[in-house]
């Protein structure tokens, strides 16, 4: 007769050292099938959903937020949609279509940050709205900041939309906005085009 250690058999597989340690380098998720292995409590969730699982773009300000921005800012195909407005920031994703730009505009009294994600374009800055004497090539991960005050725009020149998210301190544009094209921004603007 042979005597069998383990009286259970959910025991067999039990692991017998510290997964996180032993793999630190990696910080590897356990396999989700898998989880009261080695998550007896349910205090930590390692869920992410598939890669093929499409992003809800909506604003989702003030509330904490996270999520994957490059994949949200590749999947939005409206000129512009808030993601995310609080009372100091704004978080906006825009497409920008190809041979369109984003408006000659002047914010005087917040400072904005864009980086592009995908496409590549022209921008220019200047301090009068006929003398845009900053202008630089931009493409797929640069971003560029624009004080408050300054006449700007950027230009698509690729042959593919331009996708990019925009940050604005404090925010520009009213909660939940969604403008599909930019004839949609212009008529909606509010006074936020000059």
């Amino acid at each position: 007769m042979v005597y069998n250690r383990n009286r259970y058999p959910w025991q067999i597989n039990m692991p017998m050292y510290d997964h996180d340690d032993m793999y630190s380098n990696y910080k590897m998720c356990h396999c989700p099938y898998c989880e009261h292995i080695y998550n007896t409590c349910n205090q930590f969730h390692c869920h992410y959903p598939p890669a093929s699982y499409p992003i809800k773009l909506k604003d989702y300000g003030p509330n904490p937020f996270a999520i994957n921005i490059e994949k949200a800012t590749k999947q939005n195909n409206k000129f512009r949609i808030a993601l995310w407005t609080g009372k100091y920031f704004q978080l906006t994703l825009m497409s920008i279509n190809v041979g369109e730009d984003i408006g000659l505009e002047n914010h005087p009294n917040l400072d904005q940050l864009i980086r592009i994600e995908e496409g590549q374009g022209l921008v220019k800055m200047g301090d009068r709205k006929n003398r845009l004497n900053f202008r630089v090539n931009v493409r797929e991960n640069y971003a560029f900041i624009i004080p408050a005050g300054k006449w700007h725009n950027l230009i698509n020149t690729g042959d593919i939309p331009i996708k990019l998210y925009s940050i604005y301190a404090p925010p520009q544009h009213p909660h939940s906005t969604v403008h599909k094209t930019k004839e949609d921004a212009e008529d909606n603007h509010q006074g936020y085009y000059r």
